[in-house]
């Protein structure tokens, strides 16, 4: 029916609870970033696969290239299925978003009058993030991710955050996924995020004067919202006072004040996130002479 790969380093506290959502499967990847926690004994008890990237950079979140990771898992796992589910640890999928899932790829299989060309590769889907028990419906920069696709139309671009590249249509599931990025706690979020700033701030100094171009046309007007997504965040990569500009762009434009206390949080925290990548990008160019 359907394989799913997860991504984990050290996730003993989380991965319990997302293959708990996952025991209709009988294809279940773990991608383990050589976690030093129990994760691949829970892993192995559950019957999953544990598959690990040989020469992989421990030192570095994902190896220290999340694009490059994920798409050697596309590229060299071998799925029982056609069809691939990816999560995180901290990522659960409902049994209605199961449940659109099938009938979704049903229909394309039996619809005999698409051809080929016109069936989607990848569908997108919604994420429901949880900060101190709400759903942070408001505050999100964007809630669409994709998720479901046939591996051999899909790679990532990107040190981390990646862009997802698709060579095919994409269609769109109604149905959300949840997410608990605070199920550890502030600490290991603010953690995790000073790591992922590194590798931004390193990904930004890599691309000046050989980046593409980005188009205002196209961060407003291009027909694939994926594509829209591209070039918005290599103008927002540019913007003075981004992490001002960041701050006001969820809490304000956003609406993120409809989220309570926990909006104004998240707003807070994706700002100095923002910072982080400033300020590593500055010592960066002054590390570069």
């Amino acid at each position: 029916m359907l394989s799913i790969l997860i991504l984990t380093k050290n996730e003993e506290h989380e991965l319990p609870g997302c293959l708990s959502s996952l025991k209709w499967c009988d294809d279940i990847i773990i991608y383990d970033s050589y976690s030093t926690d129990q994760t691949s004994s829970i892993a192995l008890r559950a019957g999953c696969r544990l598959i690990q990237r040989p020469g992989q950079d421990c030192s570095k979140a994902f190896g220290g290239d999340e694009g490059f990771h994920r798409t050697w898992a596309l590229r060299q796992i071998p799925f029982k299925y056609p069809w691939v589910f990816t999560l995180d640890a901290d990522e659960r999928l409902p049994a209605d978003t199961l449940d659109e899932i099938i009938d979704k790829l049903s229909r394309d299989a039996s619809t005999s009058s698409r051809s080929h060309a016109t069936r989607p590769v990848a569908y997108s889907v919604r994420r429901r993030d949880f900060l101190q028990g709400r759903h942070l419906k408001y505050v999100q920069a964007t809630p669409w991710y994709i998720r479901l696709f046939r591996p051999e139309h899909l790679y990532y671009t990107r040190l981390i955050n990646p862009v997802t590249v698709v060579d095919g249509e994409i269609g769109t599931l109604h149905s959300f996924i949840d997410h608990y990025p605070f199920s550890k706690g502030l600490s290991h979020w603010i953690s995790r995020h000073n790591s992922y700033s590194t590798l931004e701030a390193e990904h930004f100094c890599s691309l000046a004067g050989i980046s593409e171009r980005p188009s205002f046309l196209t961060a407003l007007f291009a027909r694939s919202f994926h594509l829209r997504r591209v070039h918005q965040k290599q103008l927002f990569m540019r913007l003075p006072a981004r992490p001002i500009f960041k701050f006001v762009l969820l809490y304000i434009i956003k609406r993120g004040f409809l989220d309570g206390r926990p909006g104004l949080t998240y707003a807070f925290l994706q700002s100095i996130y923002e910072y982080f990548i400033v300020l590593k990008v500055r010592e960066l160019r002054q590390l570069g002479g």
